[in-house]
């Protein structure tokens, strides 16, 4: 069960630390943000690189881990006040 915690909160810091990337400090800097992937119509094969992707990953975490994460960061919060 302690692994299983661990686990947890690894992971929830990881989602954490991916939704609160800057976009226009840290991102364009290394050009990671929406705004340098301009695909064209009927992009290329280049639409499948690694790098489109983790652009379009951290645009999804962004986007939908939002408000779960502001539950979830609570619930672990409470949970660690109470039993901690």
């Amino acid at each position: 069960m302690l692994l299983f915690g661990n686990l947890i909160y690894v992971s929830v810091l990881l989602v954490n630390a991916i939704a609160i990337l800057s976009e226009d400090r840290f991102l364009a800097r290394i050009n990671l943000s929406s705004a340098s992937y301009d695909p064209a119509f009927g992009a290329g094969p280049d639409s499948q690189s690694a790098k489109v992707k983790v652009i379009n990953l951290i645009a999804s975490v962004r986007t939908l881990m939002r408000i779960p994460l502001i539950a979830i960061n609570t619930l672990i919060i409470l949970y660690e006040l109470v039993l901690g």
